[in-house]
């Protein structure tokens, strides 16, 4: 596969161009990402769905920009697919042959089945989930994938979306009753089987729900993937919405760029989520680009990264960890703390869930020290906390960080835990996770990797080596205990002979 791939998605509202770059078979990360508001479709759907030459030029413009900044970017592939707006024009393929004789761009028309299947393989591969049901709401087409177990086993496409409920009902002032009848209508045309507490929100419209969502409720992150949040305690607030006039969008905190089509996504979304029996919706910053990407990235992987395959996780590791020594792998961090966790986790009140983000904290635990040696685990804390965006809520994220952000004696950064503890463990849990982490670390870093063994009993932790661990006794010394036990070290003296 390329190592730069670019992917452009031309939909009704928005051309998107996104950049990727393989740092290895499959890790990757987004190097360029650029938007623009073309609206390919505005007035089609009351000419015949033809498309009309103010769309037709932004969108040109805009194809003609982003084929510019793939050159900068000396990208190897470009992928362009193009959804609703195109396919649903009688000259939308006359479109394509234009650009293709004056950009060199080959566009592929997807239906709405595809369209809703990429957007499955993204969320399927990005997201924290093993089942439930995408919702991707765009401005002529609104398309669902039903994920089941790991699988997507059925996709379906409406013909409903903001820009075409927009031109169609509320530039004309219809009343919503008849924008309602519409939509249930297009309903019907969902199957049964169709039902999930779940529901995957992808695209503009769910994204700017969320976002809104997290700060009317001061969410602490500021991250909207994986963001999840109860149907029941927002319904009121996403009726609000639809029945809203454009002066009092603003005051329930949506972003003035959004007031053309939020109502119209809105009230698709909130039918769709009634349809299906939606109890939570689980936010996607990843959709048809990425969907895209991956089928390609994928295609040879039965479209699924290997099973314990982080794909964020990887990509660090290939950009940041490339100065530490082959000897000094994770393997035995990871095994030295799984044994750690395993004799104590009864006493320190820690749930095996845990474990996981432990394991992958001491994964990354040398990727600050790429940058430069000092405030090392600063900057492991920043990196983690940008880049760790796919395949962990948010839970485990903050945890994975956090303890990349312990330093010295202390086992936990008071300021931060108390920044985000609404979405953390609990405090005795977080200190006790920072325990293992910080002993395990000063094992590994002083013992080159010794035969080492662990026994606890009567509060008690006993530590074996086969060899000194002379600098690592003071350290462990004055680290701080979450819980009143004592550590004894048994280690491997040998000191030559001497006679002076």
């Amino acid at each position: 596969m390329a190592k730069r791939t670019a992917v452009i998605d031309i939909g009704s509202n928005s051309a998107r161009l996104v950049i990727y770059e393989r740092t290895s078979r499959y890790g990757f990360h987004l190097i360029c990402e650029q938007k623009s508001r073309v609206r390919i479709g505005e007035g089609a759907y009351r000419q015949g769905g033809n498309l009309q030459p103010i769309g037709i030029e932004r969108a040109y413009l805009a194809l003609q920009s982003f084929i510019q900044t793939t050159k900068k970017y000396r990208v190897h592939k470009i992928l362009c697919v193009a959804t609703s707006a195109l396919r649903d024009a009688p000259n939308g393929r006359e479109f394509v042959a234009w650009i293709r004789e004056h950009l060199k761009l080959s566009i592929k028309i997807i239906d709405g089945n595809e369209e809703a299947k990429l957007g499955a393989i993204a969320t399927n591969n990005l997201l924290p989930i093993d089942s439930g049901i995408t919702i991707d709401i765009g401005g002529g087409s609104s398309d669902m994938a039903l994920i089941e177990g790991g699988k997507i086993v059925e996709t379906c496409s409406l013909n409903i979306g903001t820009v075409r409920l927009k031109e169609l009902f509320f530039d004309h002032n219809e009343p919503i009753e008849r924008a309602m009848e519409y939509i249930a209508l297009e309903l019907e045309k969902i199957p049964n089987r169709f039902k999930s507490s779940l529901a995957i929100g992808i695209g503009g419209s769910a994204r700017t729900l969320s976002k809104a969502i997290m700060r009317r409720s001061d969410y602490p992150l500021d991250k909207l993937h994986a963001f999840r949040y109860s149907v029941k305690d927002e319904m009121d607030y996403l009726t609000s919405v639809t029945q809203a006039d454009l002066k009092s969008l603003e005051k329930l905190d949506i972003k003035r760029g959004r007031f053309d089509t939020i109502r119209e996504g809105t009230l698709i979304f909130v039918s769709i989520l009634k349809k299906i029996e939606a109890k939570e919706v689980i936010s996607s910053g990843v959709g048809v680009r990425e969907g895209l990407f991956l089928k390609d990235l994928l295609r040879n992987s039965r479209l699924q990264f290997p099973v314990g395959l982080n794909p964020s996780t990887q990509s660090i590791l290939d950009r940041f960890d490339n100065l530490t020594p082959k000897s000094s792998n994770s393997s035995h961090r990871v095994k030295v703390a799984s044994r750690i966790y395993q004799l104590c986790h009864e006493e320190f009140g820690l749930s095996y869930s845990y474990l996981d983000p432990l394991k992958v904290a001491l994964k990354l635990s040398n990727i600050g020290k790429t940058l430069t040696i000092y405030k090392s685990r600063q900057h492991a804390f920043y990196i983690a906390m940008q880049e760790l965006n796919f395949g962990f809520d948010h839970k485990d994220m903050l945890i994975i960080s956090l303890l990349l952000r312990t330093c010295g004696n202390s086992l936990l950064k008071k300021q931060l835990f108390e920044k985000y503890r609404e979405i953390l463990p609990p405090k005795d849990s977080m200190r006790s996770l920072s325990f293992i982490y910080n002993l395990t670390i000063l094992l590994h870093e002083n013992s080159n990797e010794a035969d080492i063994n662990l026994s606890y009993s009567d509060k008690i932790l006993t530590i074996d080596s086969n060899q000194s661990l002379y600098h690592a006794k003071e350290s462990i010394e004055l680290l701080e205990r979450p819980h009143k036990f004592d550590i004894v070290i048994n280690d491997t003296v040998n000191i030559p002979r001497y006679r002076f």
